[in-house]
């Protein structure tokens, strides 16, 4: 659809897809599913802890399958909630967590130097824990060099480090190759990069992945130019072999896992969740996953997933709650691998979820925030918890229980955000659509909602 039409079809059901054989796997031990070397003890200050590790096969660096995303802070009264960050960044060291990712962008800025403050709050050595940061030079046409270093000299002093363990250029392909080119090429930003690789202030240099695949196989086929140490992809068991069917401008990550392993890239895996979708399934799903693992959360099969592929060096999780860290805990302490059996029926589920009219929003906040206020990703997720739980208005309007479901549906809706961030804010301004990394329309998004809310509205 034309991005400047101003109505918005309604979006047509994927069709489902018929339950394809599932990759046959091996149960694997922790280590010896990374390396054929004898596994050592982990580079750990807890070191009775039972936490799953993986080897950087390029440094040896023993790195916790479970990785700290710092995207998703809690607030408390409209700020950074530094003392509960403090606790769970402590209570993550202390069960065997090494592994902290974050950004300039982050947070509106903000998450390097709350991670900074509770690492340094902590008492943990800093060879204890490896960070990872990101060359976060997007949103613009243009991006001066001096601009993208003064970027990355600012987050060694926020982080208060003097080097860092895991750098990314952000998000190569939320633009096109011509994007990317600026961005890190004609500039001579990769060159600078690569030479701090080779100082040491940098240890490892890789990239994380969204949209245009032509910018992620110009990597790929560079590698011997380049020598990535590692690449952070999308990877759930929906967007495995689902993503294109979810969002056409998605690459499934099926083809972007295998494609680093044939070159020995160790992936970093981000959004093991779906934006949290995968943590609240429909109740027919829940059933299925609780009669196989009644003690288990919902949440734990999409890390476990994840964990069961042997080149996921960490699966990152954004963790803004103390339950979800304790739970993400007990899953990798130790990872108990899917079977086969288990993996076949996650992929059952993933084809049936792919068949679900939702919005492919991961609450990455990359589009806020919005120059009118809108909460974009709120209004997406209470959108989607609907679809989810079958409580979304018929679409006929002289179905039996439409005006019930749409009164609550429109109470919901009010009571979840502020009249100020609802979609109705919009105006259509657009400046929100190119920074999202999964490609969503999003006025035309916010439209559609408008139009479900104002159908509740009896002066329309």
């Amino acid at each position: 659809m034309d991005d400047n039409n101003k109505g918005l079809s309604r979006r047509e059901f994927l069709k489902r897809l018929g339950l394809t054989s599932a990759v046959a796997m091996v149960e694997l031990s922790p280590l010896s599913a990374i390396t054929n070397n004898k596994p050592e003890k982990p580079r750990e200050p807890n070191a009775n802890n039972m936490m799953t590790y993986r080897v950087h096969r390029k440094t040896g660096d023993k790195v916790s399958l479970l990785g700290y995303g710092m995207m998703r802070l809690p607030f408390k009264d409209r700020q950074v909630d530094q003392e509960l960050v403090n606790a769970e960044v402590k209570y993550a060291l202390e069960h065997g967590v090494n592994y902290f990712d974050t950004s300039p962008h982050y947070v509106n800025g903000r998450s390097e130097s709350s991670l900074g403050e509770a690492l340094k709050a902590s008492g943990f050595p800093r060879k204890s824990y490896y960070i990872a940061t990101k060359m976060s030079n997007f949103g613009e046409p243009e991006w001066p060099m001096e601009k993208s270093v003064e970027m990355y000299h600012q987050s060694f002093k926020q982080l208060q480090v003097d080097y860092i363990d895991y750098y990314l250029l952000h998000g190569i392909g939320m633009g096109s190759m011509e994007s990317f080119q600026k961005r890190f090429i004609d500039n001579g930003l990769l060159d600078f990069l690569l030479k701090e690789r080779e100082a040491g202030r940098i240890r490892n240099l890789g990239f994380s992945y969204h949209a245009d695949i032509a910018v992620f196989d110009h990597l790929l086929a560079n590698h011997d130019k380049y020598k990535w140490d590692f690449a952070q992809i999308e990877m759930n068991y929906v967007d495995w072999r689902h993503a294109k069917e979810v969002n056409t401008r998605n690459t499934n990550a099926e083809y972007l896992y295998n494609e680093c392993e044939k070159r020995g890239i160790q992936c970093v895996m981000m959004e093991p969740l779906l934006g949290g979708r995968l943590a609240k399934l429909p109740d027919v799903y829940s059933r299925k996953l609780k009669e196989r693992r009644p003690d288990d959360s919902i949440a734990s099969w999409a890390f476990r997933f994840c964990g069961t592929y042997p080149n996921v060096l960490t699966a990152l999780s954004g963790m803004t709650y103390m339950e979800h860290l304790i739970d993400n805990v007990k899953t990798y302490s130790p990872l108990d691998p899917c079977t086969t059996d288990e993996l076949a029926l996650l992929e059952d589920i993933a084809t049936n979820l792919a068949a679900y009219p939702t919005i492919p929003c991961t609450s990455c906040k990359y589009c806020m925030p919005c120059p009118f206020g809108v909460d974009i990703p709120g209004n997406f997720a209470y959108y989607n918890n609907c679809i989810n739980e079958g409580t979304l208005p018929p679409t006929e309007e002289t179905a039996p229980d439409f005006k019930e479901k749409q009164a609550a549906f429109v109470a919901g809706f009010n009571k979840a955000l502020k009249p100020s961030e609802l979609a109705t804010a919009c105006t259509g301004c657009r400046q929100c659509q190119s920074k999202c990394p999964q490609r969503i329309r999003i006025p035309n998004q916010l439209s559609r909602l408008v139009d479900l809310l104002e159908k509740g509205n009896p002066e329309t």
